[in-house]
């Protein structure tokens, strides 16, 4: 009887703040939307960099002869052989090298070809023009300075680039996006908390007569607490529902279908259905308890009971 009376309140209470109850399932599930997305975001970036920086090369160029002449780090001249075998060894001794490969002046000419053929620059180089290279593994890429270190300014070395800087600005940008995306969910919970608090006082001004008497005839706090909790908790659930759902339809149409992200950005390792299952139950945990909590201690102070 009890169970039946605090279900037949809630139905009583979401019919009779229509318009609010549905400002808060929007505002939650917005909310709720932008902390999953947030929270793939993370993911996201934390699989490219494991993906990406597994493959990030640190690149000791070698000094031609047109350096030679323009290059102040090349003022000694092109590269000798025995600098070369000299450079070669030193890295093979490094700790922090998995693996070296040569690359020579017709082979970074044919890759600059490749990827650059359409250039009109392109078509006025030669070969000679082009640097000789050692392209070096690590086994942690965070390490590039010790190579840096050792190599930068030596006799014969033009200059050692590390490719994770170029990779960093593109991780910087994404957690950029990524801490905005934040600020605004962060921003929507606020709103929310807001019209449950603002809902649920007004829920319970308007059953103020009901209430009243149920403190006189001994009714305990929590039962005359209970259907303005519920009502909150299921407006939140509703909400964290459609965030659910707004999550799921957004994987499947942005990266699987739709857009298909996954057949045109290929070199792109995104995040699997798995890592969006996992965000749901928290979601859904977090737009029951929240609302529920927040009825809770605005009616400690608006009831007094």
């Amino acid at each position: 009887m009890r169970a039946q009376f605090v279900l037949s309140e809630i139905g009583v209470g979401l019919r009779r703040n229509l318009t609010m109850t549905f400002a808060v399932i929007v505002s939650v599930a917005l909310s709720l939307a932008l902390f999953g997305g947030s929270l793939l975001m993370s993911d996201q970036v934390n699989t490219m960099k494991g993906y990406w920086y597994d493959k990030v090369n640190v690149s000791v160029f070698l000094c031609n002869k047109s350096d030679a002449e323009s290059d102040p780090n090349c003022a000694k001249g092109a590269v000798t052989d025995d600098q070369k075998q000299q450079i070669k060894a030193d890295l093979d001794k490094m700790g922090v090298v998995q693996k070296v490969t040569y690359e020579s002046q017709d082979q970074a000419y044919k890759h600059y070809k490749e990827q650059f053929g359409d250039s009109p620059l392109a078509s006025s180089l030669t070969p000679d023009q082009m640097q000789e290279s050692y392209r070096i593994k690590l086994k942690d890429p965070q390490k590039y300075q010790v190579i840096a270190t050792a190599f930068d300014g030596r006799d014969g070395v033009q200059s050692v680039q590390d490719q994770k800087g170029i990779l960093d600005n593109l991780f910087g940008l994404l957690n950029g996006m990524n801490w905005a995306a934040r600020a605004v969910m962060a921003l929507m919970l606020v709103v929310a908390l807001m019209l449950i608090v603002n809902t649920v006082r007004v829920s319970a001004f308007s059953r103020r007569r009901e209430t009243g008497i149920m403190r006189l005839v001994g009714a305990s706090g929590f039962y005359i607490q209970a259907p303005f909790i519920m009502e909150a908790a299921v407006a939140g659930l509703i909400g964290g529902t459609l965030a659910c759902a707004f999550l799921l339809v957004a994987r499947y149409f942005i990266i699987d279908h739709g857009l298909a992200l996954s057949e045109k950005l290929n070199l792109i390792n995104f995040i699997g259905w798995d890592a969006v299952l996992t965000k749901l139950p928290l979601i859904l945990a977090t737009s029951l308890l929240m609302p529920a909590l927040a009825a809770f201690f605005a009616l400690r102070k608006y009831l007094k009971v």
